[in-house]
């Protein structure tokens, strides 16, 4: 009977330490979440038209591009006018 008891004892403390450990944090009291990122330029490509953010777009000769074969396309044109 007592085996039994210490066993029930174990198996209480086992499952209160893993509902501890499974529980997500809650922030800490004087934490301020992060702020957003703000929002970036959308520049579109001379090339094709579309719309990317201005952190992606490639700098070239006539203006900016998604990618360099783009870019590319776009200056060899560029050179043969």
């Amino acid at each position: 009977m007592k085996y039994l008891l210490l066993l029930a004892l174990l198996a209480l403390l086992f499952f209160m330490l893993g509902a501890k450990r499974g529980r997500p944090r809650e922030p800490e009291a004087g934490a301020a979440p992060p702020p957003p990122p703000k929002p970036q330029a959308m520049l579109r490509c001379a090339e094709c038209g579309l719309h990317l953010p201005a952190d992606d777009a490639l700098p070239g000769k006539g203006g900016v591009f998604c990618s360099a074969a783009h870019r590319a396309s776009f200056e060899a044109r560029q050179g043969q006018a």
